[in-house]
C-alpha cells in the first residue's frame, strides 16, 4: 500500500485527502518511481479548484513533477534501470497519472535522469518551469543575441527559469513584478532591467531599455488591461506569448500596433512542448546541459513535508513566493 494524495470533490486546499492504495506494477512503457520530492505547480491549484482545462474524474489524482528513484520497470523500457535517480517531466494528463504520492507510475517519455549532483529537491523544482520557459522562448522564439524579452510574473519559478534560459540564449532580460520589493532576487538571478508592471511609464521604459527597438519576444502569464502597455513597446514582428490567466481580464488590443509592426499575439503551453517527441527530447537535452553546467539552477521558496500538502497549496494560492515550492517525502 502506498500512500497518495486525491480529492473526492473540487474545492479549497481542504479537499485534498491521503488515500491508501495499492498501487500496480508498471505497465508496458511505464517506470515506477519511489518518490523524494515534488514541485507544486498552479495548474495543481487550478485542477483542484476545477479551474483547469480539463474537469477531474473523483476520486481525482494530481500532481505534474516528481523526483526520486526508480523502484521498478514494466515490460518494454530500456531507457532505465531499478535505481536510478530520475524526475517527472509534464508530458500527460491529470486524467492518466499523478505524481502526488510514495510510489507512482509514470510514462516512460515522461521521465528523465537526473545530472549527477543535482539533488532529488532541486530535480523537483526544475521541469515545469523550465520547459515551459524554453518552449517559448528557444523552440518557438528562436531567442537570440541581440533581441530584447520581457518576462511578466517574473518572480513566479516560470519567470525565474525564463530570465535564465534567455540569458543563455544571450538576448536582454526585462523582468516585470509588481513589487519593488522582489528586485534584488530578479537582478540575482540575472535580469537585466526590472520594472513595475503597473507603472504608467512602462512602454518608454522597455523602449528604453531596448535601444529604441522594442522587445521582439514577451513571456506572459498575466494578460489583462496592463498588457496594452507591453503591446505597445514590442518591436516590429514582435510575438507576445500568452502562457496564463492570472489577471482573467480580456487584453485590449492596440490594433493600429498589429497592424503597423505586425504583431503576433499567441497563446502558448508546454503541452506544445511535451506532445512533440522531437520538441521534447530537444528540451530534454538543452535543460539536462543547462542543469549539468549549473547555467541553469532552479529556484526554491520554501520545502513543505509531505502531510503539509494543504499547507503548500495555500501558500501558493497566497502569491508571495519568489521560485518554487517544493515537498518532500
Amino acid at each position: 500500500m502506498s500512500k497518495i494524495v486525491r480529492f473526492h470533490r473540487i474545492g479549497g486546499p481542504e479537499v485534498l485527502q491521503f488515500d491508501n492504495v495499492e498501487v500496480p506494477r508498471p505497465s508496458t512503457g511505464e517506470v515506477q518511481i519511489q518518490v523524494k520530492a515534488l514541485g507544486i505547480n498552479r495548474a495543481e491549484v487550478m485542477y483542484r479548484a476545477g479551474q483547469y482545462l480539463i474537469d477531474p474524474q473523483f476520486p481525482a489524482k494530481l500532481g505534474y513533477e516528481a523526483s526520486g528513484e526508480v523502484s521498478a520497470v514494466g515490460p518494454g523500457v530500456t531507457g532505465f534501470a531499478v535505481g536510478d535517480d530520475v524526475s517527472v517531466v509534464p508530458a500527460f494528463s491529470f486524467a492518466d497519472y499523478g505524481m502526488y504520492g510514495e510510489l507512482v507510475n509514470a510514462p516512460e517519455h515522461a521521465v528523465v535522469k537526473n545530472p549527477e549532483g543535482v539533488t532529488h529537491q532541486d530535480a523537483a523544482a526544475t521541469w515545469m518551469a523550465f520547459i515551459t520557459a524554453y518552449g517559448a522562448l528557444i523552440s518557438y522564439g528562436k531567442l537570440t543575441t541581440g533581441d530584447t524579452v520581457v518576462i511578466g510574473a517574473a518572480t513566479s519559478s516560470v519567470g525565474l527559469a525564463a530570465i535564465q534560459v534567455a540569458k543563455l540564449a544571450g538576448a536582454t532580460t526585462i523582468a516585470l513584478t509588481r513589487s519593488q520589493t522582489k528586485a534584488a532576487a530578479l537582478r540575482e538571478i540575472g535580469a537585466d532591467h526590472v520594472m513595475l508592471s503597473d507603472d504608467a511609464a512602462l512602454t518608454d521604459d522597455i523602449l528604453d531599455a531596448s535601444g529604441g527597438k522594442g522587445a521582439r519576444v514577451v513571456f506572459d502569464p498575466v494578460g489583462g488591461p496592463n498588457a496594452r502597455r507591453v503591446i505597445r513597446a514590442m518591436a516590429p514582428h514582435g510575438v507576445y506569448y500568452q502562457y496564463g490567466a492570472l489577471d482573467a481580464r480580456d487584453i485590449p488590443v492596440p490594433v493600429m500596433d498589429i497592424l503597423a509592426k505586425p504583431l503576433v499575439i499567441q497563446g502558448y503551453t508546454l503541452f506544445e512542448i511535451t506532445q512533440s517527441e522531437t520538441r521534447l527530447a530537444e528540451a530534454k537535452a538543452f535543460i539536462t546541459n543547462g542543469l549539468a553546467s549549473k547555467a541553469l539552477r532552479p529556484v526554491i521558496d520554501r520545502v513543505f513535508r509531505f502531510d503539509e500538502i494543504a499547507e503548500a497549496h495555500r501558500y501558493m494560492e497566497a502569491g508571495n513566493q519568489v521560485g518554487k515550492i517544493v515537498v518532500t517525502l
